[in-house]
């Protein structure tokens, strides 16, 4: 996790792990080892090196140590669903809902075709449509009341079918449901792989972004359903494809590359939680420039200069000192 700067669904309320790690130990590729901060919230005391490791890949350091923050458990919490006629909609109500400052915790947005897969994982029957996974945390009262103000948001963008369940034992289900989402796909396709893949654009561009990768990947042959951390505007497409027939090899490449420059061109990322090792090195440059990546070498070479730790990830190999 701290490798990757990676998050997940709570990330829209919690942040990523660059947001939840005070301070941590690191051995360096000479043999020291550091410790990047104390326990304090806050410091203005020299680099912070502690974000520097944080995303690093390995490539700086090992972690052995890492401080967390903690959370607190909230009160009460609700999980609401609703269903869209396009996946336009979805967004566009997980837009909304972030702008008009309510506090959800999780914004997850599916499309249909990772419905139906759930649906058939889980023996539920789910309406087959895009649709969003909302959890409001709070006093009892007041995860209610921010129930149905994003109700009412949700019915403004077509929404329909917007269920509340607020026992344990359901919401716990769902959620389930949702972090199993990769094992239901590999059961839909049994003899296939999966290329997992995520971009992340700035909230304002989700619905464009998320909306013309799909209308790609629902004209391609591959199984291509859609999982998206709405509220921070990124999202996943789990591509399913034979690694053995060179055409869907070269299909499943086609797919992830447009879903990356689709997001660099909207002033996005090639990677919002999934980082960048080996499989998207020829994206770097398009999104950073190469003086960024210059940097990062001569940061690189400063650590590590035999470059002996993780050699080969993060920079891609014609960049120079």
């Amino acid at each position: 996790m701290c490798g990757t700067r990676c998050s997940g669904s709570l990330a829209v309320r919690y942040g990523t792990m660059k947001d939840n790690v005070l301070a941590m130990k690191v051995v360096l590729a000479n043999g020291d080892l550091i410790k990047t901060a104390n326990r304090a919230r806050k410091s203005s005391a020299g680099y912070d090196l502690t974000r520097l490791m944080i995303g690093s890949e390995g490539t700086l350091g090992v972690i052995t140590e890492v401080t967390l923050k903690v959370q607190k458990i909230p009160e009460a919490s609700v999980v609401a669903i609703c269903s869209f006629p396009s996946i336009k909609d979805a967004a566009d109500v997980a837009i909304a809902t972030m702008h008009c400052g309510i506090q959800v915790s999780r914004v997850e947005l599916l499309d249909e075709v990772m419905v139906k897969i759930l649906n058939d994982a889980n023996g539920t029957d789910f309406q087959v449509a895009p649709t969003l996974m909302f959890e409001f945390i709070g006093t009892d009262a007041y995860a209610h009341e921010q129930n149905l103000r994003v109700k009412k948001i949700a019915e403004e963008h077509q929404g329909s079918g917007f269920q509340y369940f607020d026992s344990p034992e359901d919401k716990e289900t769902l959620w389930r449901m949702r972090k199993e989402a990769l094992w239901a796909c590999l059961a839909a396709a049994p003899h296939a792989e999966a290329m997992t893949t995520d971009v992340c654009v700035p909230l304002t561009r989700l619905a464009d972004c998320i909306t013309k990768s799909k209308e790609v990947l629902d004209a391609s042959p591959l199984l291509c359903p859609i999982v998206s951390h709405a509220g921070d505007g990124n999202f996943h497409t789990i591509i399913l494809f034979d690694p053995s027939n060179e055409e869907h090899t070269k299909e499943a490449t086609r797919l992830n590359e447009f879903m990356v420059h689709t997001a660099l061109a909207m002033n996005g990322t090639c990677t919002g939680e999934h980082g960048v090792g080996t499989g998207k090195l020829k994206y770097m440059e398009e999104e950073l420039g190469y003086e960024a990546l210059k940097t990062m070498k001569k940061l690189k070479h400063a650590l590590d200069p035999n470059n002996i730790m993780n050699p080969g990830k993060i920079i891609p190999p014609h960049v120079c000192l």
